[in-house]
């Protein structure tokens, strides 16, 4: 039977990197030579492992050189259900538009991540209203790392709208993200399929399988070795923007499926949704709404423009 994580073995601590290190999951393990994957894994997805001070709940994030490393049994990882009415961009009686942190899962999964936006977002609606409202009605999703606009239908028929606006791809969907290397002004039209051979999503050239995905790219602004680029989605595949930029041979910073462990200094893969417009569906007019880039994402362009500024001094 596996012991909890409260068991005796797992003891504080913290540790500084003075070289690249394997994923969180296999660090802890090799810490703490009884303990067993699962237990391992608990304690990072309940809050209790953080990365230069902020809990990090991604088992596969590997830290780099100079990273801080800390493992606190008694914190607590703070819920999702504490939500801010001021990620809430938008509400009314059809939808609710949020500003979706990074971190966090856009909706359950098999009983895990119950702490899923979808999920908190009703408890702070509930909250408001001062009754149980509904299950809100999943029409997209990001990605548990990325961040910035999205958007929950609150009726059926408001459901139905929107989904049927996804489909036709005339939802306007914007992103800004970091990758490595030069990038160029493009766009990326490949088949995806849910996987290209090893496990993971990917392109085929085969046109019998995978679907459409294009993404429209913009090179907005250029470091030595990092580019700054703006992705609009025409289609909305699964990982499609993380994909072609990859494929591109431009992975974003911090992606950890589709580049494997690259130690770039930061802590999730840096994207975000920054503009969401889409035609409300019951009064029919046109709605746009927008994110202010992710304060780790403000940071780590922060560091680029200032490393661009020293060298010209």
């Amino acid at each position: 039977m596996l012991r909890s994580v409260a068991d005796p073995q797992f003891r504080d601590f913290t540790l500084v990197a003075s070289t690249p290190l394997p994923p969180l999951d296999r660090v802890l393990r090799e810490r703490f030579p009884g303990s067993s994957w699962t237990q391992v894994r608990k304690l990072i997805a309940t809050g209790k492992v953080f990365v230069d001070g902020a809990p990090s709940t991604d088992p596969r994030l590997c830290l780099g050189s100079g990273q801080k490393l800390e493992l606190k049994l008694r914190s607590a990882r703070a819920r999702p259900s504490g939500l801010s009415p001021h990620c809430i961009l938008f509400v009314d009686a059809s939808v609710v538009v949020v500003d979706k942190p990074a971190g966090v899962a856009t909706v359950p999964y098999e009983d895990q991540e119950p702490d899923a936006l979808s999920e908190s977002l009703r408890d702070l609606l509930s909250r408001r209203g001062r009754t149980r409202i509904p299950p809100l009605g999943v029409v997209q999703r990001l990605d548990k790392q990325t961040s910035g606009c999205l958007v929950f239908a609150r009726s059926v028929p408001a459901k139905r709208a929107l989904q049927n606006q996804f489909r036709a791809h005339t939802v306007h969907r914007r992103y800004l993200a970091l990758v490595h290397g030069q990038m160029p002004t493009q766009t990326i039209r490949t088949r995806l399929v849910q996987d290209r051979g090893d496990g993971r999503r990917g392109s085929t050239e085969d046109a019998r399988f995978g679907r459409d995905a294009v993404t429209h790219i913009r090179n907005v602004e250029q470091f030595a070795t990092t580019t700054l680029v703006e992705c609009r989605l025409e289609t909305g595949r699964t990982h499609q923007i993380r994909i072609h930029c990859a494929e591109a041979g431009h992975p974003l910073l911090g992606e950890r499926v589709y580049a494997g462990s690259e130690h770039d200094g930061v802590l999730r893969h840096q994207l975000h949704a920054v503009e969401l417009g889409f035609i409300h569906p019951q009064t029919g007019k046109q709605l746009t709404f927008r994110s202010a880039l992710a304060p780790d994402m403000e940071a780590t362009l922060g560091r680029l423009r200032a490393s661009v500024q020293a060298s010209r001094e």
